[in-house]
């Protein structure tokens, strides 16, 4: 089992957010997809309301390092 998620963990999310998605571009997702997409997870446990747009930038910049690294 998976250990559980929360939106502190923003290395772990965008992680898994590549291996779920490794052909996206993270620069083509909308903060409220990508909020979707975060909640989505199945060992995320953070709640909707904590989420905010600094968390899903950081989400997003580290998701983008994960992309552009796979080559």
């Amino acid at each position: 089992m998976e250990a559980p998620l929360a939106w502190t963990d923003i290395e772990d999310i965008a992680y898994a957010l590549f291996e779920k998605e490794p052909t996206l571009n993270p620069l083509t997702v909308r903060f409220t997809d990508l909020r979707d997409k975060i909640l989505a997870l199945p060992n995320f446990t953070g709640k909707r309301e904590s989420c905010n747009e600094k968390i899903l930038e950081s989400v997003q910049m580290a998701w983008l390092e994960e992309f552009q690294d796979q080559d």
